[in-house]
């Protein structure tokens, strides 16, 4: 059996062409999964922070609760710095406001020109009386 001597390297080609193709498919699932864990914990951070402005209340005595603005703030930028979350809070007599945010990097993915990701989570909290 007589080889062309066109085909000479292909296979050589073939192979790279795949070992690429599962590292980036490994990249994806990788640096993908991390995205969604980074993402899942921005969200209970901004949560958990936006909780403990929202328990800045006024106003449980006489039945009309309300957020103390400036005290719900200062509590959500307090517990923010206390677990060294980064971020922004925002308040109102009825709601406190949290916007997280993170930098990923890219583990695998940077290996084919994707940098960074730079990824958020809002969460806002009420006070709630019972009935």
């Amino acid at each position: 059996m007589q080889r062309s001597i066109d085909e000479c390297g292909s296979i050589t080609a073939f192979v790279v062409m795949l070992a690429m193709t599962f590292v980036a498919c490994a990249g994806l699932a990788v640096d993908g999964g991390r995205l969604v864990a980074a993402k899942v914990q921005l969200a209970d951070e901004a949560e958990n922070t936006a909780r403990a402005g929202t328990q800045e209340i006024t106003g449980l005595r006489t039945g009309d609760p309300k957020v103390d603005v400036d005290k719900a703030i200062l509590a959500a930028q307090d517990f923010m710095t206390l677990h060294q979350i980064h971020g922004q809070v925002s308040a109102t007599e009825s709601e406190v406001t949290v916007t997280t945010t993170r930098v990923v990097p890219m583990s695998l993915l940077k290996l084919f020109g994707v940098g960074s990701r730079l990824i958020s989570a809002q969460r806002s909290s009420r006070p709630v009386t019972s009935p």
